[in-house]
């Protein structure tokens, strides 16, 4: 693992028992309504096997449970501690909890249906790779479909730049107790690719039919691609 790849690692072990609550208050609780969102995308066409990357607590999991009560579900994660947070959560019938890197998945070519992830790119040291290896897993005509941060454009920019650099940090050191985190956390948002140069790696990848909705103002994107097949 990259030397970067292991101080991700280490934030998010470090925030993992109060992520969700964060989650909530970062998004004024729309969190949650984004990931079902999520869910619904993967799971628009026949399948029976889903991915959920960056599974975090499980909450797109769980969402695409609610889609597909029969499915074969895995939540992966390279966060022991998110994972641990997972499996206490009650009700995790149908969903199997797993550590996985994105960059190096420990799955077989053409194995899911549809591949999920929530604030996965931000934090990856090679996103080359970690697209590449949603590629290889998805069957042929297989969609993934991702929450992630956007840096915020337009006329109100500067001033959501501004808000995020102070209300995100003072919430992280008054209930997440880890300013470092979430000032990592805000650095990588307003430091990730514009949603053109994000479409471009998605097509480099391989995939097709790319489509990203806006929410928040701009700073979260929910993205669908598809496999061709």
């Amino acid at each position: 693992m990259r030397n970067e790849d292991s101080s991700v690692q280490a934030t998010f072990n470090s925030i993992a028992r109060r992520y969700d609550l964060m989650n909530r208050l970062m998004t004024l609780n729309s969190h949650a309504r984004w990931c079902k969102e999520v869910a619904k995308a993967a799971t628009t066409r026949p399948g029976h096997s889903y991915l959920d990357l960056a599974t975090g607590t499980g909450v797109i999991a769980r969402a695409i449970r609610a889609e597909r009560p029969s499915g074969a579900i895995i939540g992966a994660d390279f966060s022991e501690s998110m994972l641990d947070v997972a499996r206490q959560i009650e009700d995790n019938s149908g969903i199997e909890w797993q550590f996985a890197d994105a960059h190096e998945l420990p799955f077989e070519d053409n194995a899911f249906d549809a591949v999920t992830h929530g604030y996965l790119l931000r934090n990856v040291s090679n996103l080359e790779q970690v697209l590449n290896e949603q590629f290889r897993v998805l069957k042929p005509g297989g969609v993934v479909a991702a929450l992630e941060s956007s840096p915020p454009r337009g006329i109100l920019a500067p001033f959501i730049r501004t808000g995020m650099k102070i209300v995100i940090p003072t919430l992280g050191t008054l209930i997440g107790r880890d300013r470092p985190a979430y000032q990592y956390l805000v650095d990588s948002t307003l430091g990730f690719l514009t949603p053109q140069a994000l479409r471009i790696k998605f097509e480099e990848a391989g995939f097709q039919n790319i489509k990203v909705k806006s929410k928040f103002m701009g700073t979260n994107m929910i993205w669908t691609a598809r496999k061709p097949g």
